[in-house]
Order: C-alpha cells, then sequence, then structure tokens
C-alpha cells in the first residue's frame, strides 16, 4: 500500500471527518454525518482507494537525482 494521499488533502480529510464524526455524535445531524468515519480513515493511514485506482496522488514529487554526465 503505497502513500497517495499528500500533507494538505490528509490535513483536509482528518479536519473534515472530525467535524463530520463530531456533528452526528452530538446529534447535529442525521446519521449520514457517520460517513466522516471515511475521510478520517484514508487521511489517518494516508491511502485512497479510488487514487490508487485511478492512479491519482497528491503527494509531493520528489525531485529526480542528478544525471551524471
Amino acid at each position: 500500500m503505497k502513500i497517495n494521499v499528500g500533507g494538505i488533502d490528509r490535513i483536509a480529510r482528518i479536519s473534515l471527518g472530525l467535524v463530520l464524526v463530531g456533528l452526528a455524535a452530538t446529534g447535529a445531524v442525521g446519521l449520514w454525518g457517520w460517513l466522516g468515519v471515511v475521510p478520517l480513515a484514508t487521511g489517518s493511514i494516508g491511502w485512497c482507494p479510488p487514487y490508487a485506482i485511478f492512479g491519482w496522488s497528491t503527494c509531493a514529487m520528489k525531485e529526480a537525482p542528478p544525471e551524471n554526465s
């Protein structure tokens, strides 16, 4: 399992997940708020199945090593 969720994406997922789960736990929203567990989990582990299927990644690209001439 290769990490495919980058820093800002992870922060956004975890934040959104915590807000939705918190709202669902307090009864402010319906049961759909528990769907916040999904972005919370994908943000926490740094891997998103749809990203893997489509070959997407929001991770920063590492700089290629210089070529020897």
